[in-house]
């Protein structure tokens, strides 16, 4: 009786929680009547007939285009096949909104790969990767550990501009990072730097701030089993607000430097 009790009272606490639903095996969502029979103390669920899908028709489109790019990506066997793959690609809102489709630029055998998180307004006028002030600064950083960008390659996160620089949203996210992945496989570079906690955060899969991240080394495995060493480091939008943090970035600049020497 006592364990009835419990069941009937923890039920009720559900529904005065607000919870009107229970998760199961399966990827469903069932509407449950509870029914608590205080003369025998038994507890009826009625589950109705109509069943739904738990994920919404955004979400499931979501899935679908994350699926497609991942079969596009695959077919491609160089930049440019991937580069026309991305620029002939549907499954992202954020090209309906864009200028120009920003893919990587530089050298296809570079040892340094460098990946910030989304064009801005300059970049999607010109379809180049970090010009404008920030370029201008990442190029600066780049010669000052005698390393041209010609011989750098150098992408995104997205392709496309998110609207008003907004923050790109996790499904935008999650449908353009199979083509970063596949530059990445492309590319084979020795040391990838990181411009940007969110670009990190994408990449590696991880939630830490870029505080947290910075000046320790990581590891990125490709498709072919690869692991190549990854620095995050601040993006040079954030070192043009904050110069205070340079000395910061200067610090992760040598150790990049240091460790394509050692490559």
């Amino acid at each position: 009786m006592e364990e009835q009790l419990n069941v009937k009272e923890l039920l009720e606490w559900y529904i005065t929680a607000g919870v009107d639903a229970i998760c199961g095996d399966q990827p469903w969502e069932k509407n449950i009547v509870a029914k608590v029979d205080t003369s025998v103390q038994k507890v009826e669920n009625k589950v109705s007939e109509d069943i739904r899908p738990a994920t919404t028709e955004l979400a499931q489109a979501t899935v679908i285009a994350c699926q497609n790019a991942r079969q596009q990506c695959s077919k491609a066997e160089t930049l440019e096949e991937l580069k026309t793959l991305v620029e002939n690609f549907e499954g992202c809102s954020l090209r309906l909104t864009a200028n120009k489709t920003v893919f990587g630029y530089g050298s296809a055998h570079a040892d340094l790969l460098l990946i910030g998180e989304a064009p801005g307004a300059d970049e999607d006028r010109s379809g180049i990767p970090f010009v404008g002030r920030s370029g201008h600064l990442l190029d600066k950083m780049l010669q000052a550990i005698q390393i041209k960008r010609e011989d750098c390659f150098v992408t995104n996160v997205l392709p496309w501009r998110p609207p008003g620089n907004r923050t790109p949203t996790e499904g935008e996210t999650a449908v353009c990072l199979p083509f970063l992945k596949r530059q990445i496989d492309l590319v084979k570079p020795k040391v990838i730097l990181i411009l940007g906690g969110s670009a990190a955060n994408a990449l590696l899969d991880n939630g830490e701030s870029i505080s947290k991240l910075r000046g320790k080394w990581l590891e990125y495995k490709i498709s072919d089993g690869t692991k190549i060493p990854v620095l995050a480091s601040f993006h040079p939008a954030y070192l043009l607000r904050n110069s205070g943090q340079k000395a910061k970035a200067w610090s992760d600049l040598l150790r990049v430097k240091q460790k394509l020497c050692e490559n």
